[in-house]
């Protein structure tokens, strides 16, 4: 059998707690010699995992091939840069002109993004919008001068290969010099890993789209709801959830079910650690790499100051947690004291966690915290900011595609400027009323300061979207010129996931003009939170009263909210646009930009 005919059987025997955990031990193991040796004898070199290996200059050598490894007992296929997961890390000078030359060892066509690095289009990696890919055995030369500095990362843009294990950190360091003072860095890049075939967790989706969510209701909490809301009110929220016939608790696609959630390549067993002196101050670069998990980041005992966001220096924020989605990079600093702290990554629907240690020395651990209790769905994630005493689903401002409601927009607010402020006329698109379609919001809420299902007062300060200001300002301060308005739609039971209810294949691009600015306005006609990726170009995000907040390469939007932000096309080409959750993506939630 050919080495890419190789089955990736699913893994029946491996048991929950597997999952959860993974291997201490991590990466490949000799428990499987014999498959190990099969593998070598096949030519695969064995995947290194847990610390990347560190590139620099301004020449660079990367080659894509499959290779073993071994999280949960079960021997699977990876997809590899340099044979390791994460893949090197690449520490890079803002100024330089850089060469990578990347090499494809694989059976099939791969690529390389530069997540938020902005190039020019031919350089930027997604095949069919930007170039046509790395063909088997071809090698392809990026080029291009780094414009920028910060945390960054890269990852393949081909089909499934980014969850098998195509990503790593790409470090800009600033021209003048740093202006974070730490006396530690860390690179913490978090990932997820299905030992499934991931085309196969995509047709399980497309069956059954809650087919990972175990978090279903039950008749214990039914008993709790009765025990704090009475028979009637238990009663009234299960008849509601019935009616509109969703789920409350549809938080993640995915779940532990079938992921382990990686730490720099390792997984909770594994505890990845980095050491510290007492009275050092330790910069941690979080990167969320995951093909399908929100991370909410936490370090018992240890308060967070947050100092970039998606590679921005923004004004020093101490929190003591904060949510990321994949495509998201955070920069914090912390002061630690003690001999070691865990630093704990849940996932965003409760059923497992990545974990690493702080330490002064490797083998000393922290306590992990428990899972946080899993929270249902509010109505502001389905209503968005319509009052919602005394409602009940026939008076809701939104659509179950039972039909459309009308909305009263006479109360706006009236400036000499239109574009002064964001639009907050809600307009849906005709093609928005199809089978592609489960959802409406009439009346968005835009309240940046929430910081989601799950997070909402839990007695810990949690960073928001609000608290972000990135120092300096806006590059471009002109006000924008016009607006685009697009909807992020789905339909659960489908597995369908879109822009304006057209899936990619359906749509036309986005047209915007060299140099112009432009107001996009998003709003998130879906249940689910979507980390939306705009290549090219920055994202300067604005609140409802059109004053910037911060600048951005991938804005999280939760459901039921209408966000908008600044866009300045200064490169010319094709871009992409899209939910940077690999299998929304890849089910529709992509679009392609042009500018001309």
């Amino acid at each position: 059998m050919k080495k890419s005919e190789q089955p990736l059987p699913f893994p029946i025997n491996v048991n929950r707690r597997r999952f959860v955990q993974g291997l201490a031990a991590g990466g490949v193991l000799a428990a499987f010699p014999a498959v190990l040796q099969a593998a070598s004898r096949a030519g695969a070199t064995l995947t290194h995992t847990g610390t990347a290996p560190v590139l620099s200059g301004n020449q660079i050598e990367l080659v894509i091939a499959e290779s073993p490894v071994n999280f949960t007992g079960e021997v699977r296929m990876a997809t590899t840069i340099n044979g390791s997961i994460p893949a090197p890390t690449l520490r890079l000078r803002e100024g330089e002109e850089v060469t990578i030359r990347v090499t494809n060892h694989l059976a099939v066509a791969t690529s390389i993004h530069w997540h938020g690095i902005i190039l020019p289009y031919q350089m930027d990696g997604v095949p069919g919008i930007s170039f046509d890919g790395i063909a088997p055995g071809e090698t392809f030369e990026y080029r291009f001068t780094l414009q920028q500095s910060g945390t960054y990362w890269y990852h393949s843009h081909s089909g499934f290969q980014e969850i098998t294990g195509m990503y790593g950190a790409l470090i800009v360091e600033p021209r003048d010099g740093e202006t974070i003072r730490a006396d530690r860095d860390y690179v913490v890049q978090l990932s997820d890993w299905t030992d499934e075939d991931p085309m196969r967790v995509f047709s399980k989706l497309k069956v059954q789209s809650d087919v990972y969510n175990f978090n279903q209701p039950t008749v214990p909490g039914f008993m709790r709801d009765v025990s704090t809301l009475g028979l009637a009110g238990a009663l009234n929220k299960r008849r509601m959830w019935n009616q509109m016939r969703m789920n409350p608790t549809d938080l993640g696609d995915l779940s532990a079910s079938t992921l382990t959630y990686l730490m720099n390549g390792q997984t909770p067993a594994g505890n990845w650690t980095g050491l510290f002196s007492p009275g050092e101050r330790v910069r941690l670069r979080f990167i969320n790499a995951a093909g399908n998990s929100f991370y909410d980041i936490r370090i018992p005992g240890l308060k967070m100051t947050v100092v970039q966001a998606d590679g921005q220096n923004v004004e020093p924020v101490s929190v003591d947690e904060f949510r990321f989605g994949p495509g998201e990079t955070y920069d914090v600093v912390v002061e630690p004291e003690n001999d070691a702290y865990t630093i704990f990554s849940q996932s965003m629907e409760r059923t497992g966690y990545a974990r690493g240690t702080l330490a002064v020395r490797h083998g000393l651990t922290a306590p992990t915290p428990a899972l946080d209790a899993v929270e249902w769905l509010a109505m502001r994630d389905m209503m968005g900011s319509m009052d919602h005493a005394g409602m009940n689903h026939n008076d809701m401002g939104m659509d179950m595609d039972h039909g459309e409601m009308s909305m009263d927009h006479s109360q706006h607010v009236m400036h000499s400027n239109p574009l002064a402020i964001p639009s907050s006329s809600v307009n849906h698109a005709r093609s928005e009323y199809g089978p592609s379609v489960d959802m409406l919001v009439h009346t968005p809420r835009t309240n940046l300061d929430d910081p989601g299902v799950g997070l909402r007062q839990n007695g810990r300060r949690v960073l928001t979207l609000a608290d972000l200001k990135t120092i300096g300002g806006p590059v471009d301060q002109r006000l924008p010129t016009r607006e685009i308005e697009l909807h992020l739609t789905g339909n659960m039971e489908r597995y369908s996931w879109s822009f304006d209810g057209l899936e990619f294949g359906q749509s036309t691009p986005i047209s915007m003009k060299h140099g112009e600015r432009i107001r996009v306005i998003l709003q998130n006609d879906t249940m689910m939170t979507h980390p939306m990726h705009l290549h090219g170009m920055w994202s300067d995000l604005e609140n409802d009263q059109g004053d910037f907040l911060v600048r951005r390469h991938t804005i999280p939007v939760q459901p039921a909210q209408r966000i908008s932000f600044l866009t300045t096309p200064h490169d010319l080409g094709r871009w992409a646009w899209h939910c940077h959750l690999l299998f929304h993506m890849d089910a529709g939630m992509f679009r392609e930009v042009v500018v001309s």
